[in-house]
C-alpha cells in the first residue's frame, strides 16, 4: 500500500516499498519541505534491531535524496531533464537523534548553488524541534545504462 501523494509519484521514479517520502508540505524557489511518515509494519524494523527498532540511517539519508529529486524535478517543471536524478556525492552527515516506528519528520532541502549540471544541495530532517540530521549532497540527471 502507497502512502505518497500522486504530486511525489508523478515527480520521481522511486516507487514503493524503496519510496520514502509521503508528501510535499511546501516549496519556494530555493527549498522544498515534504513529509515522511514511518510506519511500524515497514519490513527493514524487524531486523534493525529486533526488540528496540530504530529506522537505517541510509534509509533516513535517501529520504533526503528523495526530498532532493522531489525538488529539482518541481524546479525544472517546463524542462524536466532527462532521466533520472542521480546522487554523485554525499559529506558532511550528521545523525543526531534515531527515527522510530511511527514517527513522522519534516525533510528540507535546499539547493546551494548549480555547477555544470551538478546541483549541490543541503538536507535536514526534523521530528517536531528535534534535529535529526543534516547532511550536503549532489544530484545530477542521468540516463543509466542498462545493466550489463
Amino acid at each position: 500500500m502507497s502512502f505518497a501523494s500522486a504530486e511525489v509519484l508523478r515527480r520521481i521514479p522511486h516507487r514503493p516499498p524503496f519510496l520514502f517520502v509521503d508528501e510535499i508540505v511546501s516549496e519556494a524557489p530555493d527549498c522544498l519541505v515534504a513529509r515522511r511518515s514511518w510506519r511500524k509494519e515497514e519490513d527493514f524494523y524487524g531486523g534493525h534491531y529486533p526488540g528496540a527498532p530504530i529506522t537505517p540511517g541510509v534509509l533516513l539519508c535517501e529520504a533526503v535524496f528523495q526530498a532532493g529529486a522531489l525538488y529539482l524535478a518541481g524546479a525544472a517543471a517546463g524542462d524536466a531533464p532527462k532521466g533520472v536524478p542521480l546522487l554523485v556525492k554525499i559529506s558532511n552527515v550528521r545523525f543526531r537523534n534515531p527515527v522510530y516506528p511511527g514517527d513522522t519528520v519534516a525533510i528540507e532541502v535546499r539547493r546551494k548553488e548549480t555547477v555544470g549540471g551538478f546541483y549541490i544541495m543541503a538536507g535536514t530532517m526534523k521530528r517536531g524541534d528535534t534535529r535529526i540530521l543534516a547532511v550536503e549532497f549532489s544530484v545530477a540527471w542521468r540516463n543509466p545504462e542498462a545493466p550489463r
